[in-house]
């Protein structure tokens, strides 16, 4: 019996080994004298600049756009409607090559849009918005899909009571649907934002790896990693402690607290 209990606990054990040392041996190798001179170098210092900006735009362009849609999804019965949340869900899985290749054939200067928004002299390949554009993209079914499972998990009956109390729909939707979905819809946005800012392959592809224009952390530290071992270690560090805390911060508000990014 003791041996069975073993097994499992040793198995255990391996696999959060296996997990946990890569990260620690970031912390480890990083020269902790220099970080903050590290921290102030233009490299690192741009790349954080530029996340910080880019990742906002796009967390916030995709609740804009993306709230409405998921209270229609929750709400709304219509043909073809499972086809059309696996599409929305479809960047959830591509790989972020075909991501690239996507951004490019749509918004580049012979793709769909992107031949028409050239007649009006407009570029979007290689630049910032290119660059918010990808995180979008990629991060964008997070928020939708935690928010429609928000929105569906409301008690209609609720809605119905402010109704008959004399409130219009628009009053119900923000007084009494938002805030019941309120937590869903922050756990969705927590979940876009870390993942527009770990976004790598669909940027490099779509809007290239220019310094200050379109380099973002992990562009910056995979261009580290050959000519400044050091400011990639403290980046990577960055990140690693933002990812945390964002991964906590889930933890605290998903319902039944499991942290799961889709409740």
């Amino acid at each position: 019996m003791k041996r069975l209990t073993f097994l499992p606990a040793l198995a255990g054990l391996v696999f959060i080994l296996y997990i946990v040392l890569p990260v620690v041996s970031i912390f480890l190798n990083i020269n902790w004298s220099r970080f903050g001179t590290t921290v102030r170098l233009p490299v690192v210092l741009q790349a954080l600049q530029l996340s910080g900006l880019t990742t906002l735009v796009a967390t916030a362009v995709t609740i804009l756009l993306g709230t409405p849609l998921a209270y229609f999804l929750a709400r709304r019965s219509f043909p073809g409607r499972e086809v059309l949340d696996t599409l929305l869900d479809l960047p959830l899985v591509l790989p972020p090559a075909v991501a690239g290749v996507a951004l490019l054939m749509a918004f580049g200067r012979r793709g769909l849009m992107g031949s028409l928004l050239a007649g009006w002299g407009i570029s979007l390949p290689f630049t910032t918005v290119a660059v918010i554009l990808a995180q979008v993209f990629v991060g964008a079914p997070f928020f939708l899909k935690t928010a429609r499972n928000g929105f569906a998990a409301v008690d209609t009956s609720l809605e119905a009571i402010s109704l008959t109390l004399g409130k219009t729909p628009r009053q119900t939707f923000f007084r009494v649907t938002l805030p019941l979905a309120f937590p869903a819809l922050f756990n969705g946005a927590i979940m876009t934002w870390a993942r527009a800012l770990g976004e790598f392959g669909a940027t490099i592809m779509f809007a290239g790896n220019m310094p200050g224009i379109t380099q973002t952390l992990p562009l910056a530290i995979y261009m580290a990693m050959d000519s400044n071992l050091e400011a990639a270690l403290v980046m990577a560090a960055l990140m690693v402690l933002v990812s945390f805390a964002v991964l906590l911060a889930v933890k605290k508000v998903a319902p039944g607290g499991d942290g799961h990014p889709f409740p």
